[in-house]
């Protein structure tokens, strides 16, 4: 028998009607591609990219040393060159990747032991979905399967490494084998170790891994305890503050039932930190926990990245695909910025939330799923409602109960806290040596406004931290927005009216602006439209 000759119907066996399904006299599973990709994101945030790399790469070579000593037996073989030539062809039989020989001259004195260009790689294109492109060769498991099968095949150690992968952005991924002994610097520390007698001890050595990291982690959640000054807040969440306490306990009560949340708030408040606190204190923990901005995705692809799509749907369909909400089964979804939705899907949403059942595109059945939505916008639904833009029933299957996360200038006992917290994470990430900052940072923080919420109050410490030239961060490494904050307050005494020291607040926010309406506003956190009314109710419109 020839590589070449080898398809499904000889490989696999299978009943119909379920049960064990057997591939090349051996056991197998059909598992989602999607599935897979999310394993790979949750282990890349669990252990970091070096340790997942590791473990994907060993179970690809366990797959691959397993596959060659199955098939050596199960097929008569013309020959043992057709017995070691098989791997390639098995990848695409089992749907992994499309293997294209390289037919190039020899030209140099050390040719590659192997080499071939890899197409519509699985391991690639679910990088790319959960984790964007990356510095690095992907094709992890893949490498290490072609490791483990020609290692087998050859009596000895044969590494496989990418030279070229699409999850790095090149057009297609390329692959080069060579003797364990014939590598330099490319493979330290993609297999040290990988054959099949010592997958015991490898193993052994990836445990031991894990509990560095684990480690590590308990280090610096102390770390982040002793910045914070406080216990630890849930899932990052800070909440000093009696609104955002009130927010927190919602979020955990309405975690312990299945209803749809939406979530609102101003854009940077963390309305995603509060969906992950509901997965984390519901039933659904230990089910996946996907997140889609509906606003990032062209219409034209956003059914089928909710939906799935069967093959031939459209064109590049070139295969079966599961959407999110097949994806995120026995999770939690989080739709954000809802009100981008266009009306045709949210007709289509509105059907899946109140049938729990999902259609791709292409295809004319319906797949049940079990997965709970949650919701989020800085938009006013009730106004996106009352001028046409948003369906009232949908509004209403998303809305059993609302959280409403405040805006950081609403929650100014937050904002030092947070700041600290922010600066230990940048520190560490930076490896500089700053440690806290001064009282008169201390005093600026909570006099700004913050129109950007926490994600602008994570940019301003992150540049402060950056430009730092001591230990502390002092005033001067703040923006300059916020060190203009300074004279904003200083006027106001007790016992004036209300609109007195407004009026007195904004025209200390246009002077310290430079009269630029625009940048007072975004001080201000209101609309140019509200300025220019105050404005010229004070006589300076």
């Amino acid at each position: 028998m020839r590589a070449s000759e080898l398809d499904l119907g000889a490989l696999l066996s299978l009943n119909p009607r379920g049960g064990v399904i057997r591939f090349g006299g051996q056991r197998a599973l059909l598992l989602d591609a999607v599935a897979l990709g999310i394993l790979r994101k949750e282990l890349i945030e669990t252990i970091g990219t070096l340790a997942a790399r590791g473990v994907l790469f060993r179970f690809g070579y366990a797959h691959g040393w397993r596959t060659a000593e199955a098939l050596k037996h199960e097929f008569p073989w013309d020959s043992e060159r057709e017995w070691r030539t098989a791997g390639g062809r098995l990848h695409e039989l089992q749907g992994l990747v499309v293997v294209e020989p390289a037919e190039r001259p020899v030209t140099g004195s050390n040719p590659p032991f192997a080499e071939a260009a890899w197409h519509e790689s699985y391991e690639a294109e679910q990088h790319l979905l959960h984790l964007g492109l990356s510095q690095e060769p992907t094709c992890w498991s893949l490498t290490g399967f072609a490791s483990g099968y020609l290692s087998y095949c050859n009596g000895r150690e044969i590494l496989c490494v990418e030279v070229r992968c699409r999850g790095r952005g090149d057009a297609t991924c390329h692959l080069v084998g060579r003797p364990r002994d014939e590598w330099g610097e490319e493979v330290v520390g993609v297999s040290p170790q990988c054959r099949k007698e010592s997958l015991d001890a490898t193993l052994a050595k990836v445990t031991a891994e894990l509990k560095k990291a684990e480690r590590r982690l308990m280090r610096r959640r102390r770390e982040l305890v002793r910045a914070m000054g406080q216990v630890e807040a849930p899932s990052g969440i800070v909440a000093r503050s009696a609104a955002m306490k009130r927010v927190v306990d919602l979020a955990r009560r309405v975690a312990k039932v299945d209803s749809t949340v939406l979530i609102t708030g101003e854009s940077g408040v963390g309305k995603e930190r509060i969906a992950r606190l509901i997965h984390e204190e519901s039933r659904r923990t230990a089910g996946p926990f996907v997140a889609l901005n509906c606003g990032a995705v062209a219409e034209s692809l956003l059914e089928s990245e909710l939906f799935g799509h069967a093959r031939g749907a459209f064109t590049g369909a070139a295969h079966d695909r599961p959407g999110l909400f097949e994806a995120a089964s026995g999770g939690t979804l989080l739709l954000d910025e809802i009100a981008e939705l266009s009306p045709a899907m949210q007709v289509k949403l509105l059907r899946a939330l109140q049938e729990r059942e999902v259609r791709r595109v292409g295809e004319n059945k319906s797949r049940p799923v079990d997965v709970r939505v949650l919701a989020a916008t800085n938009r006013d639904l009730s106004h996106e409602l009352a001028v046409g833009r948003f369906r009232s029933d949908l509004l209403y299957r998303l809305r059993v109960v609302e959280l409403q996360v405040p805006p950081l200038r609403e929650r100014r006992e937050d904002i030092l806290p947070i700041a600290r917290w922010i600066l230990s994470d940048v520190a560490r990430r930076t490896g500089r040596k700053v440690t806290g900052i001064s009282a008169g940072v201390a005093d600026q923080l909570p006099r700004y406004p913050w129109p950007g919420n926490v994600r602008e109050l994570a940019n301003a410490m992150e540049r402060a931290v950056v430009l730092a030239t001591g230990h502390v961060v002092e005033v001067h490494d703040l923006p300059e927005e916020v060190r203009l904050a300074a004279g904003m307050q200083g006027a106001i005494s007790p016992g004036r009216a209300l609109a007195e020291v407004e009026r007195q607040h904004i025209l200390a926010t246009l002077e310290a602006s430079g009269g630029n309406h625009a940048k007072t506003a975004a001080l201000l956190g209101i609309g140019k439209a509200t300025l220019y009314r105050k404005l010229r109710g004070y006589g300076r419109g």
